[in-house]
């Protein structure tokens, strides 16, 4: 994995925003009005600033890859995240919507551990580059760099074909959260 620095944003941001533009997740929480691709663009655009702020984002080697890693313990109000968090409500979630986000992430944040752990919040491959391996060089950096920062990983998906991709990578499902659609929990198992 290649750790990604600041000048990369815009990079990481296409990558998810093309990878998740369908996702029922993000769907869910993002303003219905307007353009959709402009809405997904500026959630990926928070959820970067998020993890460059308290977490980690790296590429695959061939750059057509991203992930987004979230260290929750490190997360910290200050001036920079009550503007973000602003801007996202704003022009990606909507006031009208507002409550649909914070349902989902009240459901999401009790099944999380109180222990230190990694969240992966997001990991995408550019659509053209998918099932070509990125993702599981992807998915593996991040299970080893988490094993040797002793940090279970975990994460969400509503995605079904992602499913046993995660189960064969070491991931086992704890917890199956009902939204609108069935929202899978995952801890690594190692």
């Amino acid at each position: 994995m290649i750790k990604a620095t600041y000048s990369d944003k815009e990079k990481i941001v296409d990558i998810l925003t093309q990878s998740f533009s369908e996702n029922k997740s993000v769907n869910y929480i993002i303003n219905k009005s307007g353009v959709k691709d402009f809405r997904v663009r500026q959630l990926m655009s928070y959820s970067f600033e998020y993890c460059f702020l308290f977490g980690e984002v790296y590429f695959d080697p061939t750059k057509s890859g991203c992930a987004l890693l979230m260290y929750p313990e490190k997360k910290k109000t200050n001036f920079k995240t009550v503007i973000l968090d602003l801007k996202l409500m704003f022009l990606c979630v909507g006031l009208a919507n507002l409550k649909n986000v914070l349902k989902r992430e009240k459901i999401i944040n009790i099944v999380h551990p109180t222990n230190q752990f990694t969240y992966l919040w997001y990991i995408g491959v550019l659509p053209k580059h998918q099932l070509k391996g990125i993702g599981t060089v992807l998915l593996k950096g991040i299970n080893e760099l988490s094993f040797k920062n002793n940090r279970p990983v975990y994460l969400e998906t509503s995605t079904e074909k992602n499913f046993s991709w995660y189960e064969q990578n070491g991931y086992t499902i704890f917890k199956e959260l009902q939204l609108p659609f069935p929202l899978h929990c995952y801890r690594s198992t190692f």
